[in-house]
């Protein structure tokens, strides 16, 4: 296990320097350091990495999520408030449908088979487009309109939205009825997830406070670890009362750091800031070497060029997603551009989902996670490319 880390963090930052170097996302470094160690290629990483591999992801995911909270500001997120919340299910929707019309036509898979796919593909990847709004909301690039806020609550709630769509369509097409509880479970999920994060960011400013009238100050660096174990709490609660109610963890954890950003003081949340943007070093590697782990390059050559036509149909109708939920806003055409682009990526749910329905037997199975694995190795460096290359054109600088 030692060994796999090793080759892990040194080949994955070695090949991010290299292409930051060529001028392009430290990501595809990685995405591609993950494939060639993986098991479907040079099958040089333990097992036992690969067994805790969707743990390993979710602890990197946490981390960022915290940042991204920490740096969030509530009040910027109000103004735009409508968009936000469309921006969390539109898109996926409009995506989910070009899948329904078109999947049947090019790829020779029923209507509810098509559904499943959709269901699969139409995910933003919060892995690729949180770390990017974070770093423009630190740079002050589109904060004025508060675009990388929208973008960044949207993508947290958008995997919530389609996971459930997905469970759903696997069920029909299974044989089993659609239950109308499980689309209710959308909202639930994100007004307990937000609630549950709120009492705990509170608990934990109590905390901290309680030791400050005490004389009895707490290091940044218990603080981090606070924060951070508290986040792995509230991911475990989801667990444990998913039998019983649906809760977000995700936006639990986002919720708890934006209450510590807004009950405590700017110096103290730009010092655990700093300490989260640290950690992510590491994680990000872990992160996106172990999402190219996931990913069987063997059935992109089974794919075909019918995918590819999908993919990009598909992501024609994600773009008129994003668009309308963007309708009525004084965003110039560039901005909304940029939103589009941000929009595109796809690589945590679908490496963590696209396998599910041959696991089931269902008889799309190969086809799905064939276009799931052709799907992040074009979207995810596409999108990484694209707001990397536009954010400084499109995007106003507010410093």
């Amino acid at each position: 296990m030692l060994l796999s880390l090793a080759l892990i963090f040194l080949v994955g930052l070695s090949a991010a320097a290299v292409f930051q170097k060529l001028k392009l996302p430290r990501i595809i470094g990685m995405l591609g350091t993950g494939i060639l160690l993986g098991p479907y290629v040079l099958d040089l990483l333990d097992p036992q990495i690969l067994g805790i591999s969707a743990e390993l992801r979710q602890i990197a995911l946490i981390i960022i999520l915290i940042r991204a909270g920490l740096t969030l500001n509530l009040s910027d997120l109000k103004k735009v408030g409508r968009p936000a919340v469309l921006m969390a299910f539109l898109p996926a929707c409009f995506e989910l449908a070009g899948y329904v019309v078109f999947a049947p036509l090019l790829l020779g898979v029923n209507r509810i088979e098509a559904a499943v796919m959709g269901a699969v593909l139409s995910a933003v990847s919060p892995a690729v487009v949180i770390p990017r709004m974070v770093k423009l909301i630190n740079e002050k690039y589109g904060t004025e309109k508060s675009i990388p806020q929208m973008i960044l609550a949207g993508a947290s709630c958008d995997d919530i939205f389609v996971i459930v769509l997905f469970s759903t369509f696997v069920a029909m097409a299974r044989g089993e009825r659609a239950r109308a509880l499980d689309f209710l479970n959308i909202p639930v999920s994100m007004t307990l997830g937000i609630l549950l994060g709120t009492a705990a960011g509170f608990l934990l400013f109590f905390l901290f406070e309680a030791t400050f009238r005490r004389k009895q100050e707490i290091s940044g660096s218990i603080k981090t670890i606070c924060l951070l174990g508290t986040a792995f709490l509230l991911m475990s609660i989801e667990n444990l009362v998913k039998p019983y109610v649906a809760v977000s963890g995700l936006l639990a954890v986002v919720a708890m750091a934006c209450v510590i950003k807004l009950k405590m003081v700017r110096p103290v949340t730009e010092k655990l800031s700093g300490k989260f943007g640290k950690l992510w070093v590491g994680a990000e590697v872990l992160l996106f070497v172990l999402v190219g782990a996931a990913v069987d390059i063997r059935y992109t050559l089974s794919a075909g060029l019918s995918a590819i036509l999908m993919i990009f149909l598909a992501l024609i109708f994600r773009a008129v997603g994003v668009c309308l939920c963007l309708a009525g806003t004084k965003l110039t055409l560039k901005e909304r551009l940029f939103c589009v682009i941000a929009y595109l990526p796809k690589a945590t749910v679908q490496a963590a989902i696209g396998s599910v329905p041959l696991s089931l037997g269902l008889p799309c199975g190969q086809m799905v996670l064939s276009v799931a694995v052709l799907a992040i190795l074009i979207t995810a460096p596409l999108g990484a490319i694209g707001m990397d290359a536009t954010y400084r054109h499109f995007l106003n600088s507010d410093r």
